[in-house]
């Protein structure tokens, strides 16, 4: 009977979970289509960044026991260290090629940000710092742990791998977020820590902002 009861209140926090960051996505969307200002940035960045510590109050000492390093041996911090840099290289050119043949335009992120003084420290912050953090406390955290009470690793690890590459709303990036939150959904099974997949997600998007970086202050 209590894990019937543990087991409910698992599924209706996961699927407020889902609802509340895909209205969270949409209104996202949608305020930046109509305002896509550093100030409306930090605006929807600070919204995400609460939402999910609200989340996470839920099952706070479960969450947190995650921040362990018990696994953090040299060969799972030299595969966190290498599978971020052939993920960046692929992602970044294959991504760039698609966009290119489907679209007709180069989705590098500095042109968002060429008008502002301190650019670089705000990408830096939007794309490097607050995903690696936040978005493993969400996802790897928290509502990996809300369904390991209800389904399988393989089911939990699946989940979370699509509905992390659904909030991100693009159609072309789910292609490859989705295998790459599996990826993280894996390491936080196989090391129950959430050290590796942060490592993994921070090295990933830096490489992938400083390839933009290179490649935008090449056109100048």
């Amino acid at each position: 009977m209590q894990r019937e009861i543990k087991e409910k209140s698992s599924l209706q926090l996961v699927i407020a979970f889902y609802l509340t960051f895909l209205v969270f996505a949409i209104v996202s969307y949608a305020l930046y289509a109509e305002d896509y200002s550093l100030g409306m940035e930090i605006v929807v960045e600070v919204i995400f960044i609460l939402l999910t510590l609200l989340f996470t109050f839920f099952d706070a000492k479960r969450v947190f026991a995650l921040y362990n390093i018990r696994e953090l041996h040299w060969r799972n911090i030299l595969f966190a260290t290498l599978f971020p840099v052939v993920s960046a290289v692929i992602v970044y050119y294959t991504l760039g090629w698609v966009n290119d043949a489907l679209f007709g335009f180069d989705d590098n992120v500095f042109y968002n940000y060429q008008d502002y003084a301190d650019g670089f420290f705000w990408i830096m912050i939007f794309y490097v710092v607050i995903p690696p953090i936040f978005e493993e406390l969400a996802f790897r955290g928290f509502l990996f742990n809300q369904m390991r009470h209800f389904a399988s690793p393989k089911v939990t690890i699946l989940a979370t791998g699509f509905i992390f590459a659904l909030i991100h709303f693009s159609v072309v990036s789910i292609v490859w977020i989705f295998p790459f939150g599996i990826v993280l959904g894996y390491l936080r099974h196989r090391y129950n820590t959430l050290w590796l997949g942060m490592i993994v997600h921070f090295i990933h998007n830096l490489l992938v902002v400083l390839l933009d970086y290179h490649y935008y202050y090449l056109d100048f």
